[in-house]
């Protein structure tokens, strides 16, 4: 399978489990929205619980949000939400915000978000209040993520991306520290 294709079952699944209870989604329903065969979903990521898993993961965008020594970080996560999204067309982060909602499927994608996300950030601060601060960071991330998201050609979009940093990040690094 091409990263094309594991990458358009991928935002298939995640739109497909934010916008539907679990017991909704079919493979069938992600395959055709994805433009491939349910039985290829299947070779490749198993049954619908794998997948499920698969979208509830952050880890990934916890890694790449952290990946610079606490002095640099705000810079770096603003700088590395924003690439992610240029590049990919999609947000690290975003799909949370669809978890609002009742449904266990719900609850476990907000609970991973906070372990995978949340709490990765706390365990880098040091000095008081760690948990306020880290969700902190992190809503000021989902809102550029949102901000990107909402308007795709707007002037946050399409800004050269040491500005948007320039001008986002002092809040973030200001939380860090």
């Amino acid at each position: 399978m091409t990263d094309a294709g594991r990458t358009a079952i991928i935002r298939a699944a995640r739109r497909a489990f934010a916008r539907q209870p679990y017991d909704a989604v079919t493979l069938r329903g992600i395959a055709a929205d994805a433009g491939v065969s349910a039985s290829l979903i299947v070779k490749h990521f198993g049954g619908k619980e794998s997948l499920f898993d698969r979208v509830a993961d952050f880890s990934d965008a916890a890694e790449l949000l952290l990946a610079a020594p606490n002095e640099e970080l705000g810079r770096h996560a603003v700088k590395a939400l924003v690439e992610w999204r240029r590049e990919n067309q999609a947000d690290l982060m975003l799909r949370v915000v669809f978890a609002i909602g009742i449904g266990d499927e719900r609850k476990l994608l907000r609970e991973r978000f906070r372990q995978q996300v949340v709490s990765a950030f706390a365990d880098r601060l040091s000095g008081d209040h760690l948990d306020v601060r880290a969700e902190l960071i992190v809503a000021q991330l989902l809102g550029l993520g949102a901000a990107l998201a909402v308007d795709k050609t707007g002037p946050t979009a399409s800004a050269d991306l040491d500005l948007v940093a320039d001008l986002y990040s002092p809040a973030l690094q200001a939380l860090i520290s």
